[in-house]
């Protein structure tokens, strides 16, 4: 029995009162400034900071105050200032995900409703991917706590 593809995926979106290419930048430059700290996986080190590789084969990475490092996303498309897309390498366990084909991907795309104003659309995809507990990533990253809030936070950034 096959999943409706609707079912496997998260899509959340937001209006920006800024040109695309601030958005773009801010969202990819500054990732680290709206991620939540709280959304941590390396075992108990606070994060000092999340990096967000500007190319195609970079990873979006958290780094702790003692130096340890979590690569949780592998960036597979970039495509200044109107898309780009990256791996969910996190298990239904919330543990790092080694094996790419039990990943999902989540594609991002900016488009310009006006000179000043763009819309950020985000979509969680291929969730199924993650084997058995994938409706507990899906659940997850559509929560109040999962990809909405980094999209309120984004915003929230983008205006200061």
């Amino acid at each position: 029995m096959s999943t409706p593809a609707q079912d496997t995926a998260v899509h959340v979106d937001v209006v920006v009162e800024a040109p695309i290419e601030r958005a773009f930048t801010v969202f990819t430059e500054g990732f680290g400034r709206f991620k939540p700290r709280e959304h941590n996986l390396l075992g108990g080190e606070e994060i000092a900071e999340t990096v967000f590789e500007p190319r195609v084969g970079g990873h979006i990475y958290d780094r702790g105050v003692a130096g340890g490092e979590c690569r949780w996303a592998r960036v597979l498309a970039y495509d200044p200032p109107t898309r780009v897309v990256f791996s969910w390498d996190i298990s239904p366990q919330w543990e790092i995900e080694r094996d790419p084909s039990r990943t999902s991907e989540v594609e991002v795309r900016f488009i310009a409703e006006t000179p000043d104003r763009t819309r950020v659309e985000l979509e969680h995809r291929h969730l199924e991917r993650h084997g058995t507990g994938w409706e507990g990533v899906r659940a997850g990253v559509a929560s109040a706590e999962g990809w909405p809030l980094y999209l309120e936070r984004f915003a929230q950034v983008v205006d200061d």
